[in-house]
Formats: structure tokens, C-alpha cells, sequence
């Protein structure tokens, strides 16, 4: 399987009023996760209506990718910058998708 299919993306939701501190917090993150095996990228997404509403989307090779790193003792630590950001407002602040068509 070549391309996007079979790739997984997961969605993470944040809120905050300090754009730079959510900013910083995810470049920290990202440095920090920058050789996990599987990981393809990351984008901190910022929305356009609500000021305070941010995503951050990553791409891993596969579902394995994705398990294996959230099962791994440094997972809790790596996203440890991020955590005071989640959006309270969601009963689950994320979501996980696996990539079933793409052009």
C-alpha cells in the first residue's frame, strides 16, 4: 500500500486565550517526538470562528505506529506541554481516524 491509505491521523483538541504558550507548548512537543518511529508530521491547526479553538493533527504510517508510541512509558511525558491546553469543553478530547480514501 503506497499513499495516505492506511495512514492514521489523530486529532487532538485544545482551547486558549494565550495563542504564543499554545504555540510554544507545541513546538516543545514536536521537538520532543520528532524521531518516534511511525510518526509522519504534526500541524497545530488554529480555527478560524472560534479565536480559541486549536487542533493538533498528527500522521502516523499506521494504526501499530500510533499504539505502540501511546503505550510507551515516555508517551505521558512527551505530550506533558500540551495537557493544561486540552479543551475541557469535550468529554474526549480527540479523536483517531485511519485514512480510507485520498486524492
Amino acid at each position: 500500500m503506497t499513499g495516505p491509505v492506511g495512514e492514521v491521523r489523530v486529532l487532538v483538541y485544545h482551547q486558549a486565550d494565550d495563542v504564543d504558550a499554545i504555540e510554544d507548548a507545541y513546538h516543545d512537543v514536536s521537538r520532543e517526538m520528532k524521531e518516534v518511529p511511525g510518526l509522519l508530521g504534526n500541524e497545530l491547526l488554529h480555527s478560524l470562528p472560534a479565536s480559541t479553538g486549536f487542533v493538533v493533527m498528527s500522521r502516523w504510517a499506521d494504526e501499530e505506529a500510533f499504539r505502540t508510541w501511546e503505550r510507551g512509558a515516555g508517551h505521558q511525558d512527551s505530550t506533558a506541554p500540551l495537557r493544561p491546553f486540552r479543551d475541557p469543553r469535550m468529554r474526549v478530547p480527540f479523536g483517531i481516524y485511519r485514512v480510507r480514501a485520498a486524492y
